[in-house]
């Protein structure tokens, strides 16, 4: 017979891997011994992890034991478990999804063209964010990426569809209220020379 070290740490295995209570019987079987032994096993494991003031905890559930996290340490579970906030866009990744949204399909050359800059990591950055795809191959020389907008695109910015976005005089309108507005007369969204072209 297994020692009752060996025994313990066998439970321990067993309801790590189950990820739900573990039946006392079925444990038993699992290790050649008696139900009763087994139970008092589990409550030495219960009374260590208690007194040892660990993370974890051992519960009985109706002739079943398992693993619970300690009520001490919630408020770091909590923290863990709850997503962080998203980051937003910085002002290079929106001109160039707006570049996208309206030119699209567009090649990353026609995107620089109207940037005046090259945009290589960006594109990178908005199609990890699922923001962009490649939807094809322009029919140009060297056969370039074609990119599109997705519907996580869509989903983030609330349009149902594409021709949701809003018109281009619409926008060089907003822009020219903003120049009014602005006391610096800088304009701090210029979207329109983006998109215009």
């Amino acid at each position: 017979m297994s020692s009752k070290k060996t025994i313990k740490a066998a439970f321990e295995a067993m309801m790590f891997t189950l990820g739900e209570p573990l039946d006392v019987k079925l444990a038993a079987d699992v290790l050649g011994i008696s139900n009763k032994d087994a139970c008092a096993y589990f409550k030495e494991l219960q009374d260590e992890y208690e007194q040892e003031g660990r993370g974890l905890r051992v519960r009985e559930v109706n002739g079943a034991f398992q693993f619970v996290t300690s009520s001490d340490v919630y408020d770091y579970i909590e923290r863990l478990c709850t997503p962080s906030k998203k980051k937003k866009l910085s002002q290079s990744a929106l001109e160039v999804l707006a570049i996208i949204a309206y030119k699209q399909p567009v090649t990353r050359g026609e995107i620089e063209a109207v940037r005046g800059i090259k945009c290589d990591r960006v594109l990178e950055g908005l199609e990890n964010k699922g923001l962009i795809a490649e939807v094809g191959r322009s029919a140009g020389v060297g056969r370039p990426i074609l990119y599109g907008t997705t519907d996580t695109f869509l989903r983030h910015f609330g349009f149902t569809s594409i021709e949701d976005l809003p018109g281009i005089d619409d926008i060089e309108n907003a822009v020219h209220e903003q120049e009014e507005d602005d006391d610096s007369g800088q304009v701090t969204f210029n979207l329109n020379e983006s998109v215009a072209q």
